[in-house]
C-alpha cells in the first residue's frame, strides 16, 4: 500500500506531502482543484511518460516520490529478477530536470521506465470511468476466472511445463533445420571427405617431399657441384685440405717453443679434421645422388595433388588438411546424430504434451466450476448498483494448441436489459456499465487474491444517491482487505471513508497553488454538507452530512 506521496514543482503544486493509511481514503475538492494533478504526479512514479509542461517552474527540478509498504505483495522474486534491492519499505522516485531529462529510481537505484512500470502495476491500480480497457481483454477475464477457480498452483505447474515445451519445440525446429541442411550438404561433404581420404597426402611430410623433389629435379647440378668441391679440397697441388695440412705440419715444428704456438697448431689440427670429415660427407652425398626420372614423376604428382587440395580448401599445411578431414567426417556423421537427437526431443515433447493436456484439463474443469460462481456474484453486485437485469454468459472456447495459460479462451457475453440476447461485453456495454462491472469484478477478486492499492477516479459520475450508497458500501467492504482511494463528488461515498482529504487551490502572491489537507470532525462535516447543498451550507445539509457520517 502507498504510505506517503511527495510532490515538488509539478503543475499547480509547489510542494505537497501527504500520508496515506489503510482502509478507504476519500479525496474530494472542487472541479479543477487539482485531484487529477495528484493522479498525474502519481502516474510519473508508476512509469508514465513526462514532458517539461508538467513543471510548475521550468527552471527548477520536478521531483515525485512515493513510499510503499510492500511486504504483503510477494515481490521478492520481481526485485531479484530486476537486480534490485528488496526493501519492505520501498521508495519510487521520479525526477524531471529543466533540460527535459527524466530519471527514475527504486530504493535509490537508477532504473528504466519499463522497470518502474513493472513494479508500479503491482502496487497501484487506477480505475476511472473512461478507462476500462482491461475489462474487455481476454487475458484479464481469464485472470479473474482463474482467481475464482483457485488455479494458482495448477497455472504455476502448467506455466513451467509450457515454457519447457516451447523451448523444446524451438530446439527441435533448430535441429530439424540443421538436419535438413546437413542432408543437403551430405553428398558434397562425403565427396570432399572421400577425395581427401583417397589422396594419400595426409600422412606425408611436406617439407621432406619437397626436398626430395628438388634433389631429384636438380641431380645433375648437385652431382657436378659436389664433385667440384671434392676436387678443390683434395687436389695435391692447390687443394684446400692439402694446404691446411701443410700449414699444420709447419707449425708443428715450433709448437713446443711457446704456449701460443701449441694453441695455433691445435686449431689448425681441428680444421684439418673438420675438412677431412667434410670431404668424407661430400663423397657420401655424391654417391647418393642419382637420376631417377620415374621417382621424380611420382614425387611431382604427389606434390601437385597436395598443392591442388591445399588451394581448393584454402589451407597451407598438411595438418590443416587433416583437421578439415576430421571436420568433414564429423559433418557426414552428424546427420545420423541429428536424427537421434530429433527422436529424443520428439519423445520429450510427447511427454510434455501429455502433461500439459492433463494440467489444462484440470484448469478447464476448475474454470467451468467457477463460471456460475462468478456469474452469480457479478449479477448480484450489479443488481445492487442499479442494474437489476444484468446478465452474463461466460463461455470457455477450446483450442487445438497450447497457449500460456491452457487450451481455452474465455468470452464474456453481457446484457443490461431484460429480454435482450447477451452480446460480447466489449461491444454492448456502455462506458458507465463497464465502470460498474469493473467495480463488481474488483470486489469479487478482492475475496480471492491480494490486489494492489485501488484508486477509483470519479467512477460515480452520473449515478443516483441510492446507487452511490451501494457503491460506497462495496468500496468500504473492499477496503477491509486492501487499500482503496476514491476521488468522488458524491457525499454518500465521501461519508464512507475511513480517512478524508481535501484538494483545494489558493492564490498566494498572485500565484495559484494546489494544496491538500486531511479533514476530521467539523471540517469533514462541512465538506460533506457542501457536497450535498453547495457553498451556502444549510442546517439541513449539516444534519444530512452528520447522518451520512454516522
Amino acid at each position: 500500500m502507498i504510505t506517503h506521496l511527495s510532490i515538488k514543482n509539478y503543475a499547480l503544486i509547489e510542494d505537497i506531502n501527504v500520508d496515506f493509511n489503510k482502509g478507504l481514503t476519500i479525496l474530494t475538492g472542487e472541479t479543477g482543484a487539482g485531484k487529477s494533478i495528484l493522479l498525474g504526479a502519481l502516474g510519473l512514479v508508476l512509469g508514465n511518460r513526462a514532458d517539461l509542461k508538467v513543471m510548475k517552474n521550468a527552471s527548477e527540478k520536478c521531483i515525485i516520490e512515493a513510499e510503499f509498504a510492500v511486504s504483503e505483495y510477494d515481490l521478492d522474486a520481481l526485485f531479484a529478477s530486476e537486480d534490485l534491492d528488496y526493501e519492505t519499505h520501498t521508495i519510487l522516485r521520479r525526477e524531471i530536470l529543466p533540460s527535459g531529462k527524466s530519471r527514475a529510481f527504486i530504493n535509490d537505484t537508477p532504473v528504466t521506465l519499463q522497470q518502474m512500470q513493472l513494479l508500479g502495476e503491482r502496487l497501484i491500480d487506477v480505475h476511472s470511468q473512461n478507462d476500462t480497457q482491461a475489462l474487455i481483454t481476454e487475458s484479464y477475464q481469464m485472470e479473474v476466472l482463474d482467481a475464482l477457480a483457485s488455479n494458482g498452483d495448477q497455472l504455476l505447474s502448467y506455466s513451467g511445463k509450457f515454457n519447457e515445451y516451447q523451448k523444446s519445440l524451438k530446439e527441435l525446429e533448430e535441429i530439424q533445420s540443421q538436419r535438413d541442411q546437413a542432408n543437403r550438404d551430405h553428398d558434397y561433404h562425403s565427396f570432399l571427405l572421400q577425395e581427401l581420404t583417397e589422396s594419400n597426402v595426409l600422412d606425408i611430410d611436406q617439407d621432406s617431399l619437397e626436398e626430395t623433389y628438388e634433389t631429384l629435379n636438380n641431380s645433375e647440378e648437385i652431382r657436378e657441384s659436389l664433385s667440384k668441391t671434392i676436387q678443390l679440397l683434395n687436389e695435391e697441388s692447390m687443394g684446400g685440405l692439402h694446404a691446411i695440412t701443410e700449414a699444420r705440419n709447419s707449425v708443428n715444428a715450433i709448437q713446443d717453443y711457446a704456449k701460443n704456438y701449441e694453441t695455433l697448431w691445435q686449431r689448425l689440427n681441428s680444421v684439418v679434421i673438420e675438412l677431412e670429415d667434410i670431404v668424407s660427407d661430400l663423397d657420401d652425398a655424391a654417391e647418393r645422388v642419382e637420376s631417377n626420372p620415374q621417382l621424380l614423376i611420382e614425387v611431382n604428382q604427389q606434390l601437385q595433388e597436395l598443392y591442388r587440395l591445399q588451394k581448393k580448401h584454402t589451407v597451407a599445411t598438411v595438418e590443416e588438411l587433416r583437421v578439415l578431414e576430421s571436420q568433414l567426417a564429423e559433418k557426414v556423421q552428424s546427420t545420423g546424430d541429428l536424427e537421434s537427437k530429433i527422436e529424443n526431443l520428439q519423445f520429450v515433447i510427447e511427454g510434455l504434451e501429455h502433461d500439459l493436456t492433463k494440467l489444462s484439463e484440470e484448469l478447464n474443469n476448475n474454470r467451468q466450476q467457477a463460471i456460475p460462481v462468478l456469474k452469480n456474484r457479478l449479477e448480484g453486485i450489479l443488481a445492487d448498483l442499479g442494474m437489476p437485469n444484468a446478465q452474463f454468459d461466460i463461455r470457455l472456447i477450446s483450442m487445438e494448441t497450447f497457449k500460456q495459460n491452457g487450451t481455452t479462451t474465455v468470452q464474456m457475453f453481457f446484457t443490461a436489459n431484460k429480454g435482450s440476447e447477451p452480446g460480447l461485453l466489449s461491444k454492448v456495454a456502455s462506458g458507465g456499465e463497464k465502470s460498474r462491472i469493473m467495480l463488481a469484478v474488483k470486489s469479487v477478486l478482492n475475496d480471492y487474491k491480494k490486489l494492489p492499492t485501488l484508486i477509483f477516479d470519479e467512477i460515480d459520475t452520473g449515478i443516483s444517491g441510492e446507487i452511490a450508497l451501494k457503491m460506497a458500501d462495496i468500496m468500504s467492504s473492499m477496503s477491509r482487505k486492501m487499500q482503496v482511494l476514491s476521488i468522488t463528488h458524491l457525499a454518500q461515498i465521501a461519508a464512507k471513508g475511513d480517512h478524508h482529504k481535501k484538494v483545494y487551490k489558493t492564490d498566494e502572491s498572485g500565484v495559484t497553488t494546489t494544496r491538500i489537507k486531511p479533514l476530521t470532525g467539523d471540517e469533514r462535516v462541512l465538506e460533506i454538507a457542501q457536497m450535498i447543498g453547495g457553498a451556502n451550507v444549510s442546517d439541513s445539509a449539516i444534519a444530512h452530512a452528520k447522518q451520512l457520517l454516522n
